[in-house]
């Protein structure tokens, strides 16, 4: 059986308004990882990833720098065992 790693992500800086969504959800989709991206209203973004540990690993890496008009301050990951998110990345 695969090994599976979920996890939730809050992301803060100049995250909004600079296709940071559209960003993670490219890299995603293109790494076969589930979960959503969703902007919060006190300005951060919110991601949950769910998929092969290394593609996950992968991508939080480089949402760590984001998209080219985005300036991340903070990142803060979790693992989210529980959480089963489906098939498929959306945006919220």
């Amino acid at each position: 059986m695969p090994r599976i790693r979920s996890v939730r992500g809050l992301v803060a800086g100049r995250v909004q308004g600079v296709g940071f969504r559209y960003f993670v959800r490219r890299r995603a989709e293109h790494a076969g990882l589930d979960g959503y991206v969703r902007n919060l209203a006190d300005g951060r973004v919110e991601f949950r990833l769910q998929g092969e540990p290394d593609a996950v690993d992968a991508l939080i890496e480089q949402i760590r720098s984001g998209p080219p008009h985005a300036r991340v301050r903070e990142l803060r990951v979790e693992e989210d065992e529980r959480y089963a998110i489906g098939s498929g990345f959306t945006i919220r």
